[in-house]
């Protein structure tokens, strides 16, 4: 069955395991590139009908997520993070935990028991550390704030939206570039290349980026609490 431009309103099963091969290989695939794979084998079908037929077979397509928008609340003085004097002192957790399924804020509270102290221990640092995290609601949560308060850990005040200020944002980046270029095809071997990965990260990158923070933080003032370069 065609459509009035040509192309099949459904899919052959062999062109269908072909597309779903693919997609399993290669998850960051978009349903146009599987429309041209699929042309080169002579197969027209609609972008819409590949996104069905992925469907139903469990792979779902996402958007990748957009910087948020701040509101003219979100950036009123009393919201902007003035620069501490303290900043180089701030603990960035330095051990890269693999996590299964949703975050709560029961799950992120587990992470930080399991993972917090024991990165405190291994760079050496004493026990009396600031905790950076954004706004999220698991980690300002009322069972979470209870859970800092008992366990004695202070929080850096953070602005109600600024995804500019932490430089691991930046490892984030690397490591999502390093992992879609090995193209992994199954979860344990995503896991397994992000710990490779993370490892891989120089020591000088880290450094580079703490020391751009006095500058992240100028430039968040410098633009009144809206959006900067970094």
């Amino acid at each position: 069955m065609t459509i009035k431009n040509g192309r099949l309103t459904n899919i052959t099963p062999r062109a269908q395991r072909r597309l779903i091969q693919e997609v399993t290989k290669d998850p960051t695939t978009t349903s146009k590139e599987r429309q041209a794979s699929l042309a080169t084998v002579k197969v027209s079908v609609h972008d819409s009908i590949i996104r069905k037929r992925l469907g139903k077979n469990g792979l779902h397509g996402r958007v990748p997520r957009q910087k948020p928008l701040l509101s003219k609340q979100n950036i009123k003085p009393e919201n902007i993070l003035m620069i501490p004097k303290t900043f180089g002192k701030i603990l960035w957790p330095g051990r890269f935990a693999v996590v299964n399924g949703t975050i709560n804020s029961a799950v992120f509270q587990k992470i930080l028991k399991e993972n917090i102290w024991s990165s405190v221990s291994g760079l050496r640092l004493k026990h009396t550390l600031v905790l950076q995290q954004d706004n999220d609601p698991k980690h300002t949560s009322k069972s979470t704030n209870e859970w800092l308060k008992k366990n004695k850990m202070k929080t850096l005040e953070w602005p109600s939206q600024s995804p500019d200020l932490n430089p691991i944002e930046m490892l984030w980046h690397d490591l999502k570039n390093a992992i879609h270029a090995q193209k992994p095809s199954n979860v344990a071997e995503f896991q397994q290349f992000c710990k490779d990965e993370w490892a891989k990260i120089p020591p000088q990158r880290c450094k580079r980026l703490i020391a751009s923070y006095r500058q992240r933080l100028n430039a968040v003032v410098a633009a009144k609490g809206g959006p900067t370069s970094y």
